[in-house]
């Protein structure tokens, strides 16, 4: 009487070719965020570099601009197209507080890049 044995090595070379396809594949499908991190300056003066904008949202609204414009957020808009008027590089910094609302960052954003601001960053600081 003939057993009826099954063939396996038609699936192992399937298997094994299967298994060379994702190896070649998987490294070049990873996908990432691309990050541009901001450049240090030597020259600092109080902890912040020189050159930097750097504008504060707070929970009344108000917006500080390199801590020494405290301007109403309608107003700030035209202060920050007065300051990028005379800049080449138009990057700003953006702080905002906890207790502020998302909506208010967002049209912030919105302000600063009407402006003239061309590259944004977030800074990720906790205050009140």
């Amino acid at each position: 009487m003939a057993k009826a044995e099954p063939n396996v090595v038609p699936l192992c070379d399937v298997l094994l070719v299967l298994l060379i396809i994702f190896m070649v594949i998987t490294p070049l499908v990873q996908k990432g965020i691309d990050v541009k991190l901001p450049e240090t300056a030597s020259d600092t003066s109080g902890g912040q570099p020189v050159g930097l904008i750097v504008v504060t949202l707070f929970n009344d609204l108000t917006v500080d601009i390199n801590k020494d414009h405290f301007v109403d957020m309608k107003l700030a808009g035209e202060e920050l197209r007065r300051l990028y008027s005379t800049r080449a590089d138009k990057t700003i910094f953006l702080k905002a507080s906890a207790k502020c609302p998302f909506s208010k960052v967002v049209e912030l954003i919105d302000v600063c890049k009407g402006s003239g601001a061309e590259t944004l960053g977030l800074v990720p600081e906790y205050f009140e």
